[in-house]
């Protein structure tokens, strides 16, 4: 074996320790959960997670609370900024959810597809709801697999359930809704 084919599995072999290494690192975010190469949701990460995943390729992160929320990191938005990342907040409260507030946020996913996107509030409550939401409607995955990642977070409160079902009709899958939640 001559030194360039050397120095190509080398790389390789960097590459998947650096990708393994960085996906130990970020299952240290409070309920991080990642569904695809390029979709994933948490809980509020800290400022050293935030860099964690700009080091690991994300391109955007979403947070969907308020600003004022006691566990809110102060100045999420600049240090987003300043790794480098595109920062969006959608304020969704968490006893008022609307449909509206999914549609915004999955508006904002489907501008970019390709872009590496956390989508974050406090404990993976409401990003896990319009997880599950945004997967089964736009990413074409399965209700019952969807379902099972939302379960694993929580199972959603009655105010939370009644919005799943609200935007699954409203998306003509009304049929869907019924099946999992026995509507």
């Amino acid at each position: 074996m001559n030194s360039y084919h050397k120095i190509v599995i080398l790389g390789v072999l960097l590459l998947f320790s650096c990708q393994a290494l960085f996906a130990d690192e970020l299952s240290g975010i409070s309920n991080y959960r990642e569904y695809s190469p390029y979709f994933s949701s948490s809980g509020q990460p800290t400022e050293k997670q935030l860099k964690l995943l700009s080091d690991a390729g994300f391109k955007r992160i979403v947070y969907i609370a308020f600003s004022d929320n006691k566990n809110a990191m102060a100045s999420e938005d600049r240090v987003v900024k300043s790794l480098g990342m595109d920062y969006s907040q959608i304020p969704v409260d968490y006893d008022k959810p609307t449909m509206a507030d999914f549609e915004d946020f999955a508006a904002l996913l489907n501008r970019d597809k390709q872009y590496r996107t956390l989508l974050h509030c406090q404990i993976n409550y409401r990003a896990s709801v319009f997880s599950f939401l945004y997967r089964v409607i736009y990413a074409g995955v399965a209700v019952d697999v969807a379902k099972t990642d939302l379960d694993s977070v929580w199972q959603p409160s009655e105010i939370w359930h009644q919005l799943i079902i609200d935007v699954l009709t409203h998306h003509g899958m009304s049929e869907q809704a019924s099946i999992l939640f026995g509507t």
